[in-house]
């Protein structure tokens, strides 16, 4: 098991070039599934999510290319309606399978999903979205069964109880090859759900409205195929921005989405953090200190979840107390005590937790809970006096792309090694 030792203090100076979205590649890379023709995705980022999606396609049928610029999904052998444990376990997003099988196939039985450990994050909405499509639910040993009666799906407004970004996407897919109108009241309107939309109107879909709250999909007979690009990670970027201010550096990051980061960048502004913007680029330099500010996470456009841990750490060195309530999902809070390992003052009530900034904090062994936890144990090892080592970063590499070698190549000190 692979582990990353971090010496810290050096400031990050240079500049960092940002990777294609992993939570917009990973529904692009499915929307595949919606037709037979060739598809070509490029900006796909080299992450171990990516490399499990591209084995569910391969399982369920299709042949894929994998190149260092773009991947191609091509027809295989005809589609499969089952995709196993072994497969959906490693990663929560194939769940979204659902919705593009059932539309393809009008039958399709997925093991409940995994993934990262923060939450139940229960598929309810995604259930309830098909049944009003017509289908019909079934429960069994650790599977969810979805058949259409009589090989028959019609058109339906649905509201979500939450603007789950998975539930979005699987439906809105559905969507696509579904004769009529569907309206999806409250829908995500993260940039990744736009992403998806763009792709699947340039394969023929009829998608209205994707970044606002109603989404509606007028269904087409058949989608074709497309070459499309896939956005920039906007959590990538934003954990690189909060690294520079952590570690008082200078960061150019690059080929980045800045409208995707507005609240983020914002709540930096409120720190006393520089944060300029040109373009496709961020610059972000050392505060002369950090204030405390507060962040409480919410759906896009709101703080997003994914970077309530970084934002955390980096209120763990501000000259006061600072306020982080978690809105999105429970049991984010799992960072806390490894953080606390390192020094930092976080008590935790309920959803919340009160930061008392420090001057410094100190190197430590320390465990990876999740993805974005692990990138907060990242910039704080970054920051901190002494050698920080870091275990389980297999989460990490679901997430971000080269981590080690982007932040060698600004100044950090820090290597893998093996356990």
């Amino acid at each position: 098991m692979d582990f990353l030792t971090i010496e810290g203090g050096a400031a990050l100076r240079g500049t960092v070039r940002i990777s294609g979205s992993k939570n917009a590649a990973l529904p692009i890379l499915i929307a595949t599934l919606l037709t037979d023709d060739p598809c070509i995705v490029r900006n796909v980022p080299d992450l171990r999510d990516i490399e499990t999606v591209i084995a569910l396609l391969v399982f369920l049928g299709k042949k894929v290319d994998r190149q260092r610029d773009y991947v191609e999904v091509t027809a295989g052998t005809p589609l499969l309606a089952e995709a196993p444990y072994e497969l959906v376990r490693k990663m929560r997003a194939s769940v979204v399978v659902l919705g593009p099988l059932l539309a393809r196939l009008h039958h399709v039985k997925v093991s409940l999903p995994g993934g990262c450990a923060i939450g139940g994050r229960p598929i309810d909405i995604h259930l309830d979205g098909f049944k009003a499509f017509g289908a019909e639910i079934q429960l069994d040993q650790g599977y969810v069964d979805v058949h259409a009666r009589d090989h028959e799906l019609h058109a339906a407004t649905f509201r979500m109880p939450f603007a789950s970004v998975g539930a979005t996407e699987n439906l809105m897919m559905a969507a696509t090859l579904i004769p009529g109108k569907t309206m999806l009241l409250n829908a995500a309107m993260e940039p990744e759900i736009t992403d998806l939309a763009d792709m699947l109107n340039a394969m023929g879909a009829r998608i209205t409205g994707a970044g606002s709250a109603t989404l509606t999909i007028e269904g087409v007979a058949k989608l074709h195929g497309v070459d499309h690009q896939v956005i920039a990670d906007r959590i990538e970027a934003g954990t690189y921005m909060v690294a520079a201010a952590m570690t008082g550096g200078d960061l150019k990051i690059e080929n980045c989405r800045p409208d995707h980061l507005g609240s983020l960048i914002d709540k930096m502004h409120q720190a006393g953090i520089p944060v300029d913007v040109s373009g496709q680029t961020i610059h972000v330099s050392a505060p002369q200190s950090i204030s405390p500010v507060d962040a409480e996470t919410a759906v896009y456009p709101g703080f997003p979840t994914d970077l309530q841990a970084q934002w955390m750490a980096c209120m763990a060195l501000s000259n006061g107390q600072a306020t982080i309530k978690e809105q999105v999902f429970e049991n984010r809070f799992m960072h806390v005590a490894e953080l606390q390992r390192m020094g930092a003052r976080i008590q935790t009530k309920g959803n919340a937790a009160m930061v008392e900034g420090i001057k410094g904090l100190s190197g430590a062994d320390v465990m990876v809970s999740d993805l974005r936890a692990g990138a907060a144990l990242v910039l704080a090892g970054l920051a901190a006096r002494g050698t920080t080592t870091i275990h389980r970063v297999y989460h990490l590499d679901r997430g971000y792309e080269t981590l080690e070698q982007k932040l060698s190549a600004v100044g950090a000190h820090i290597i893998r090694g093996q356990e």
